[in-house]
Parts: C-alpha cells; sequence; structure tokens
C-alpha cells in the first residue's frame, strides 16, 4: 500500500498553489504575513501619496514632501532631492533633509548623483566610501559620515529624467530590494507633482514678467516726452521703437534759459523695471542739477557722483547731452561714452561729437570735457542709442553711423521728422532677417 503521508502532504493554513512552497514553521509563515502586510501598507501609501503629492504646486513644499515620504518609509537618515537642468547640464536642488535650506548646483556627471542623472542607472552601496564617484566634501564640511547610499533617477512620462533621489544611511542596516521597489512606485507619482508644479512655476513666473513689464512701461511713459519741443531756431523729431515692451533707452528735452535748450540721449544698461527706476532717478537728478550747476562739465561730474553714490546695483549708462544757443546757434555738448551723434553739415565734411570722458555710474570722480560746434542753417545733428548703429543684417553686418550719415545727406531737404522716418525704414530693410534686436532711439535736429 502507498504511504499517504508521502502522496498526500498536509497543506499549512494559508498556502494556495503555484505561490511557491510553504513556510517551514511558524516563525517562517509569521514572517510571510509581516512582509505582506509591509508590502500591502506600502501599496496604501502610494494610492495615499499621489492624493497628497496633487495637493499642492508649490515646488518647494513638493520637494520636501517627496523626500519626507521617501526617508520616512525607507528608514533613510538623511537626503537630497535634485532636479535636472537638462540646458545648464546641472543638478540642483532647493533643499537638504536634515540641514538648512540652501540651494545646491552640481555639473552633470558629477559625485553619484551626478552620474545616476547622466545614466538613468539605480545605485546602492553598502559602503559609499567604497565608490570613487562619492564625494566626501558633504561629510567632511558637517561632520557627518555616509555609510549606506541608495540613489535613483526619477523620470516622467517620456522616460527622460527630471530628478535625482539620494538616500544616505538606512537605520537598520543597508537599503534593500524592497526599498528600490517602493521608491520606484513613488517616484512615478513624484515626477507628475514635479512636471505640474514646475509648468505651474513657469506660469507665476510669466505672470510675474508681465506685471513687471507693465510697471515699467508706465514708469517709462512718464518719463519720455510726449512730443518733441517747438523751436524758431530749430526743427526737433524723435523716434522710438522698443524691440521689447520696455527698454532702456531715455531720451530728453529741457529749458534751463529762455535762450537755451538741452537735449539728452541715454541708454541705461538692462532692461525692464530696474533699468526703468534707474533712468527715473537719472531724470529726477539731471532736473535738479541743470538749475544748480551752470556748466556741462560740472553736470555730468554731478550726475555722475550722485549715481555712483544711489546705484548699488552698479550698473552703468552711456550718456549724451547738448546744449543748443538758440540765439547764436552754437552746440555745447558731452559725451559720456554714448554713440557719438554725428553733425551733418549742409557745407563740409560730417563731424562726430565725441568729446566727454567715460559712462556714468561706474567711478566717482570723473573728469569731463566739452565740445563746441558753430551750426549753419541746413546742418542736422543726429543722435540715437547704439539699437540703430549696431542693428544687424543676416550676414552679422552692422548698420554703423556711415548709413546714417547717407540717408541724412540724401534726405537733407527734407524735415527732421522726414529725415528720422527715412533712417529708420533703412535700418528696417538692412536688419531684415537678421538676429539681434535691440531698442532704438532716432533724434534729429536741423538748424532752420
Amino acid at each position: 500500500m502507498k504511504d499517504k503521508g508521502k502522496d498526500n502532504p498536509v497543506s499549512l493554513p494559508g498556502a494556495q498553489p503555484g505561490l511557491g512552497a510553504a513556510p517551514a514553521n511558524l516563525a517562517e509563515a509569521r514572517e510571510l504575513l509581516a512582509e505582506q502586510s509591509r508590502t500591502l501598507a506600502r501599496l496604501q501609501f502610494l494610492v495615499e501619496a499621489s492624493k497628497v503629492l496633487n495637493s499642492t504646486l508649490d515646488l518647494p513644499e513638493l520637494l520636501g514632501i517627496i523626500l519626507k515620504m521617501a526617508s520616512e518609509n525607507t528608514g533613510a537618515d538623511r537626503g537630497s532631492l535634485f532636479l535636472v537642468d537638462h540646458q545648464r547640464q546641472q543638478l540642483w536642488s532647493l533643499l537638504a533633509h536634515g540641514l538648512e535650506r540652501k540651494e545646491i548646483r552640481l555639473p552633470m556627471g558629477q559625485g553619484i548623483a551626478g552620474a545616476v542623472a547622466q545614466t538613468g542607472e539605480v545605485v546602492n552601496l553598502e559602503d559609499a566610501y567604497s565608490d570613487p564617484r562619492f564625494d566626501r566634501e558633504f561629510d567632511q564640511r558637517f561632520g557627518y559620515r555616509t555609510h549606506s547610499l541608495l540613489c535613483l533617477p526619477i523620470k516622467d512620462r517620456d522616460e527622460k529624467i527630471v530628478g535625482v533621489l539620494q538616500l544616505l544611511n538606512k537605520r537598520d542596516g543597508s537599503f534593500r530590494d524592497e526599498d528600490l521597489e517602493f521608491l520606484q512606485g513613488l517616484s512615478v507619482h513624484a515626477a507628475i507633482a514635479l512636471e505640474n508644479a514646475r509648468l505651474h512655476l513657469e506660469s507665476v513666473e510669466r505672470q510675474r514678467l508681465e506685471r513687471e513689464l507693465s510697471l515699467a512701461r508706465n514708469i517709462q511713459a512718464a518719463l519720455l516726452p510726449e512730443k518733441p519741443p517747438a523751436l524758431d531756431a530749430f526743427e526737433v523729431a524723435v523716434r522710438h521703437e522698443s524691440s521689447l515692451q520696455v527698454s532702456g533707452d531715455y531720451y530728453d528735452f529741457l529749458f534751463p534759459t529762455a535762450d537755451s535748450f538741452v537735449f539728452v540721449v541715454s541708454d541705461v544698461e538692462g532692461k525692464g523695471v530696474g533699468a526703468s527706476l534707474i533712468m527715473s532717478n537719472l531724470q529726477a537728478s539731471l532736473r535738479a542739477i541743470i538749475m544748480q550747476v551752470h556748466s556741462l562739465e560740472g553736470v555730468l561730474y554731478s550726475l555722475n557722483e550722485s549715481l555712483v553714490v544711489g546705484a548699488r546695483s552698479k550698473k552703468f549708462m552711456t550718456f549724451f547731452l547738448g546744449l543748443m544757443d538758440q540765439s547764436g546757434r552754437g552746440l555745447h555738448y558731452v559725451n559720456a561714452g554714448h554713440v557719438p551723434p554725428v553733425l551733418v553739415r549742409k557745407h563740409g565734411e560730417p563731424v562726430f561729437l565725441k568729446e566727454g570722458g567715460m559712462v556714468l555710474g561706474l567711478f566717482p570722480h570723473q573728469r569731463y570735457q566739452r565740445g563746441f560746434e558753430k551750426l549753419e542753417p541746413g546742418d542736422v545733428i543726429l543722435a540715437c542709442t547704439d539699437g540703430i548703429t549696431e542693428a544687424a543684417n543676416p550676414q552679422e553686418e552692422q548698420y554703423e553711423s556711415e548709413r546714417i550719415i547717407q540717408v541724412a545727406q540724401t534726405n537733407r531737404q527734407r524735415s527732421a521728422q522726414e529725415i528720422v522716418e527715412a533712417i529708420f525704414a533703412d535700418v528696417a530693410a538692412f536688419e531684415r532677417g537678421g538676429t539681434h534686436q535691440d531698442d532704438k532711439v532716432m533724434m534729429a535736429l536741423k538748424v532752420r
């Protein structure tokens, strides 16, 4: 007879066909049950994690949530979550768990996190110091000792690496396969949440820029004259064109005495609200100084001192100031590093107005020299910003001042406004198809 005990083994309670051998004893059964409970708990946690991760669009907060979930559920002591900046080929982090918040940046490929970002491979080490890629500077700086380390990529829907999660020192030994499986499950939800937060951040940034540009436009509109002055001895025309929604170019007209007027053309470094605020400061300072200081050299000296003392940003500007004597038809001027205006004479060679000194706002105690030119009826003074002279065609050739002179000479019988419009039209034709676009100011003063 057959031994029934051998042919028909008795199964332990809970054992199922096809799931492998049953536990050999009660201790193994309890461990298997505990493992299943942990797995179920982690699956339930991932479901809840998806809800939590999508509850915020604040990027710093989201990074903190992801790192906290990863650390607490794997028993890691510390960790870092890096985002990948593919354009700069860098990794950056807004926080490091267990330390104060700070931004950390490192090149792609540097260190273990940089290598994971570059290759997409998971790194799991029992002793981080055994891997030559590990950077010990962190430990040395903060008196820490890294032992176990787990580093894995976070990928988006298109399998593009968008982040790197790095955990240090598992409290009960080394990181296990179940830790990696949990983190890979978490990373799926984290990648979606990070993408949503990134898009939200870009939207917020666009809105901020739009508000800034709107404010800058309002500031600039209040600074620039509504129209050129109507004078007996001179015909004045000006046109301003911005490449963006606001520019760093500035021009103005002032009347210090009944028989003279001042025209200004300037180019402030940069654009946006910052440049507009500097322009506002420049205008206020100029109008105050010009009524108190009676020499052009003194005006430029005082203006430079005011800007050097007041400008913490260390921005500079080019500046041309011309003083017209209406009755004597004389031009006194100072050029502080600006594109030299040109005097296109009715008879004689053109004259570039270069006399002056250094740009404003960089160094204190600068001295400036005054230039002078006697004017005749039919002479035309042309002043502009470098958006005109540096306009580039598709071959990267620049427009330059010689073409301005040619257009003015061709149109010398026409009005100042028509000369300005002719130059603008010629510049537009020249740079059509080019890539360099800049703010432009063109001013013409024609002697009657």
